[in-house]
């Protein structure tokens, strides 16, 4: 069992980690490659309103239906199409691709944090552990692997558009722009815009497309439909009643005011991801150095997320949620203090490095510890609960994606400090409360009958792990 669960795990991780060498790499270039009229930033709006939209009713219903597995194989599809819209990118077909993206996004993500969250059950079950241990191991070595997409896509990038004639030197005086001085409507005329040649991007679009196909490849051959036996049933057995009642399972869930006051942490991971992939590559990469150089620099990003997400994941059992949220906010605080007063410049090159770096260890935290956050608290409804978690951490991104091309860069990282204060102060609500009111299940342990059989066991087990701080 353990044998299994760990090669489905890693299964799940390479597959991800192949599609999102794809994605992530064409997000982290969208701002400098398809910069006339936002058009970039723009796409990726769509991207995440498209999720935003899919998260209210597509994830429970393919997930019964479909099973995990073939959920997130048809939703890989989708993102792979938003590489084809790259090879010939305009308005028509960036924002259609962007659109079926963010239609299989939500299904996505959802089917992978069910996936996990469902095998680490079953170990913590079998190896009577706390489920919540064994979730956070799976989900942490989930995002080392994952989390290192950043590092081959961005590689890629750089690689090849390292082969480009056009590299052009960025004037002294432009370089003052660069920064929190600069404002989109300043950007026209400075920095390095210089775009690389049409068949060197073409050669990028077709290593991304080759990638995501072998990320499908991966998921149908090798991955074990563990709840496919559970959607089969679902199909045969529910009729219009239980489709109505999967359909409107998101919205249900926010009745719970655990969900509610968890929205603006959730947020804050789409406002963090999002400066750091669409704000620091442009206003200070491209801006200082050239977009040939914004490879490397996530690659560094990416790199330090994969290492800290797999600690992390180990690390919370000994720690806590807590200090680790805590160590999180305390890094990205402090790197946005001083992005507000750093005047990038060619000369200073290490310091370009030292900002992704730190960004890649408090995403760490936020990535897996929310993720964790969300399937032990909601173990009941992992399909809603994880369909919540995308469509606002969407809602976040598309926020921030739509303002970026109307506000300074000064305004958008005082909202960036506003929205992360209020992550932890409703963050610390929700613990408290967890620690204070344990959940209503837990009730249950008190009204057991004396008569307790070994069936019983395990849910008790994981029962007391779900309030576990």
């Amino acid at each position: 069992m353990k044998n299994r669960n760990t090669k489905n795990i890693l299964v799940v991780s390479f597959g991800f980690l192949f599609l999102f060498t794809a994605y992530g790499g064409l997000q982290s270039l969208q701002s400098s490659l398809n910069y006339e009229d936002g058009m970039g930033v723009i796409s990726l709006s769509v991207v995440y309103g498209a999720i935003i939209l899919s998260s209210m009713f597509l994830p429970p219903i393919m997930i019964k239906n479909l099973g995990c597995k073939w959920t997130i194989f048809v939703s890989m599809a989708c993102y792979i199409s938003y590489s084809f819209g790259n090879l010939f990118p305009g308005w028509a077909s960036l924002i259609t691709t962007s659109a079926i993206l963010g239609l299989g996004g939500s299904p996505l993500w959802s089917a992978k944090c069910t996936y996990l969250t469902i095998s680490g059950n079953n170990q913590a079950e079998k190896d009577n552990k706390k489920g919540q241990d064994v979730i956070n191991h799976y989900f942490g070595i989930f995002f080392l692997i994952f989390q290192s997409s950043a590092v081959w896509g961005n590689l890629m990038s750089s690689l090849i558009f390292r082969q480009d004639s056009n590299v052009a030197e960025i004037p002294e005086e432009n370089l003052q722009y660069c920064g929190a001085a600069l404002c989109d409507e300043n950007f026209t005329t400075t920095g390095n815009i210089t775009l690389p040649e049409q068949n060197l991007v073409n050669i990028l679009m077709g290593c991304y497309i080759g990638v995501g196909v072998l990320a499908m490849a991966l998921i149908a051959i090798f991955l074990d439909n563990i709840d496919g036996q559970a959607a089969q049933e679902f199909r045969k057995n529910k009729g219009s009643q239980s489709f109505c009642s999967t359909f409107l399972a998101t919205f249900r869930l926010l009745k719970d005011k655990r969900q509610l006051i968890l929205i603006p942490l959730t947020m804050y991971s789409g406002f963090e991801q999002s400066f750091l992939s669409g704000e620091y590559t442009k206003n200070y990469v491209t801006c200082a150095l050239g977009i040939h150089f914004v490879g490397f620099v996530m690659i560094c990003f990416g790199a330090v997320n994969s290492l800290s997400s797999y600690i992390f994941g180990r690390l919370a059992q000994y720690t806590g949620r807590i200090a680790l949220f805590c160590l999180a906010a305390v890094i990205n605080l402090s790197s946005v203090l001083a992005l507000l007063f750093w005047r990038p410049h060619p000369d200073q090159l290490p310091v370009f490095f030292v900002f992704p770096a730190l960004w890649g260890v408090a995403d760490a935290v936020w990535q897996t510890q929310t993720n964790a956050l969300y399937g032990t608290l909601f173990s009941k409804h992992k399909e809603a609960a994880f369909a919540n978690y995308r469509m606002w951490e969407s809602l976040g991104f598309v926020i921030a994606f739509a303002y970026s091309t109307f506000i300074c860069l000064s305004t958008k990282l005082y909202i960036l400090i506003a929205v992360l204060v209020l992550s932890m102060v409703t963050y610390f609500w929700v613990e408290y409360n967890e620690y204070k009111h344990p959940k209503a299940q837990v009730n249950v342990i008190v009204n057991i009958p004396q008569k307790k059989s070994h069936k019983d066991m395990p849910e008790t087990v994981n029962i007391i792990a779900q309030t576990n701080l």
